[in-house]
């Protein structure tokens, strides 16, 4: 077993997890039907969303519930699974219930916990900085156990009703995007060889503008037509590729691991056809990760922690596992983050 990051001080480790899941669903199929059910002047190519992205299904919330509900739900799991008194809550994901206050209130008292909370938004990345932020305040000895809980309610930002093809495409990235909720509990940890042992973060802020949700802000506070999800799904993709597989491989270099030391690569998923290109660059196998896109949807940040919990669930990881979380996000970032279960 390789040694990582001698000398560190007390860390944070994943004491539970919970994933929330919508039953209620809508195929790739009903999608297409309802888009030109609603655009009856549009030509848009059967099957093309599926073709495109391998999306096959996403989960939609129930009705009436808040990016806050689907966060709790998904937190009772993992409160079921690790009980305990939880010292901060922080809210982590590209929604929210409102723009004040902080969505970490609101899923505090939904909870019934009365402890300082935060909310900590970096669109698909939210739920690794979070953890990132959490495992940093437990090694300076201000928290033992925090709650890291999102919900993501991508689902709101969809346009139906198109003007034209071009808005279409700048549109398309929002019919795979998904409901959910996720949790993660970290609490301290004394054993060196287990919890968060090492992580990096990169971002390339100059494509901020590649994709947006640009309505509820200083720059459209109150424009409808800003409403929807707005996005340059081929300038993402390639921004992501000139960023390159160097951050992962040094990452690897300093902790001295090879792809073969770890049991899962967790990695952010927004499209089929992505992946083996993205696996072929970094050069790991891509049975080390587990597909969550095609039956799942995109989920954003909720992506990183279901696929850990499914990896749990079908045992392919489990204590003792190495694993490695990939975090990708608009703006744009990346997140890395080795973990010992």
């Amino acid at each position: 077993m390789p040694v990582l990051l001698e000398n560190r001080s007390a860390s944070a480790r994943i004491a539970g997890i919970g994933i929330f899941l919508p039953e209620r669903t809508r195929t790739t199929k009903q999608t297409e039907r309802d888009l030109r059910d609603a655009n009856p002047g549009l030509r848009l190519a059967t099957g093309l969303i599926g073709r495109l992205t391998g999306v096959e299904t996403v989960h939609l919330r129930p009705e009436g519930w808040q990016t806050s509900d689907l966060a709790v739900a998904a937190a009772e799991k993992a409160l079921a699974e690790s009980p305990g008194e939880i010292d901060l809550v922080i809210f982590a994901s590209a929604s929210q219930d409102l723009i004040e206050p902080a969505t970490s209130h609101i899923v505090a008292a939904k909870l019934g916990f009365e402890c300082p909370v935060m909310d900590i938004k970096n669109a698909c990345n939210s739920v690794i900085n979070a953890m990132q932020v959490a495992e940093a305040l437990i090694a300076a000895g201000q928290y033992r156990r925090v709650l890291v809980a999102s919900g993501e309610q991508p689902s709101h930002g969809v346009r139906w009703n198109l003007r034209d093809h071009d808005q279409f495409i700048r549109s398309f990235p929002g019919y795979t995007m998904s409901d959910g909720g996720a949790a993660v509990i970290l609490e301290a940890t004394d054993d060196p060889s287990t919890g968060i042992l090492d992580s990096s973060f990169v971002a390339v802020s100059r494509h901020w503008g590649i994709g947006t949700l640009p309505t509820g802000g200083s720059m459209n506070p109150r424009s409808m037509d800003h409403a929807y999800f707005d996005m340059d799904g081929s300038g993402l993709q390639q921004a992501f590729l000139e960023l390159g597989p160097q951050p992962v491989l040094d990452l690897l270099e300093k902790n001295g691991l090879t792809w073969a030391d770890f049991d899962l690569v967790a990695i952010h998923q927004v499209a089929l056809p992505y992946l083996p290109p993205i696996f072929e660059r970094l050069g790991v196998a891509a049975d080390k990760s587990v597909i969550t896109i095609a039956d799942h949807g995109n989920l954003a940040s909720v992506t990183l922690p279901l696929q850990l919990e499914l990896a749990r669930e079908q045992g392919i990881v489990g204590p003792g596992s190495l694993v490695l979380l990939i975090g990708l996000a608009g703006g744009i970032s990346l997140g890395l983050m080795v973990v010992r279960l």
